[in-house]
């Protein structure tokens, strides 16, 4: 009996020392991560913060790219400069797209920004049977090797719900990607369903 108590001891010993372990290893991965972002932007940052002359030319590398487009349309709006931001970029796809790669790259997640991203559709749901209707913008996206989803070919990626009045960076509740539904398994139409039953409905 001495020895059964034990063991379980040890074992439940073993699992709160992993629980902690990963609790820690996963903030200061989410730090760096933090940090790395900021980088990203801190040029266009600190032109803003001193005051120096911006023209859409120097927004537009930063508007281009998926894992800076979202900071840098955030960082316009706080210094009153979003006339600045690219009209190409300024629309609810190109939103959808840059806050989808910013959260697959979470260490939680995918761990990676896709080395390849499209818009797929959009999807439609009237969530209370009144006529008030949600969108999803779905995605398909895929990474290359070494990464270890590179063999699964294109996954998908469900971003919203966003409504017919929403602006193009309103901040999405549900972005998620279950990185085992790939375009092989899955319609775009059941992973948008999925992410709206088990994430939207549930909030």
């Amino acid at each position: 009996m001495k020895i059964g108590f034990i063991v379980i001891g040890i074992l439940v010993l073993v699992i709160v020392v992993f629980a902690i372990y990963r609790i820690i290893t996963v903030r200061r991965q989410r730090n760096k991560l933090s940090a790395e972002r900021f980088f990203r932007v801190k040029e266009l940052y600190d032109k803003l913060e001193s005051g120096q002359e911006l023209t859409d030319k120097d927004v537009l590398p930063f508007a281009k790219n998926i894992m800076t487009r979202e900071a840098a349309f955030r960082l316009l709006v706080d210094h009153n400069k979003i006339d600045l931001f690219p009209k190409e970029y300024n629309n609810l796809i190109a939103g959808a797209e840059s806050n989808l790669a910013n959260w697959l790259e979470f260490p939680t997640e995918l761990d990676a920004c896709p080395d390849e991203i499209e818009h797929i559709k959009r999807v439609t749901f009237d969530f209370d049977g009144q006529n008030n209707f949600v969108h999803y913008e779905v995605f398909k996206y895929r990474v290359n090797e070494p990464h270890w989803a590179a063999k699964d070919g294109w996954i998908l990626g469900v971003v919203g719900p966003y409504f017919d009045d929403s602006n193009p960076y309103d901040f999405p509740h549900s972005t998620f990607s279950r990185i085992s539904s790939t375009l092989d398994k899955v319609t775009p139409e059941e992973e948008a369903k999925w992410v709206h039953e088990n994430l939207s409905m549930r909030r």
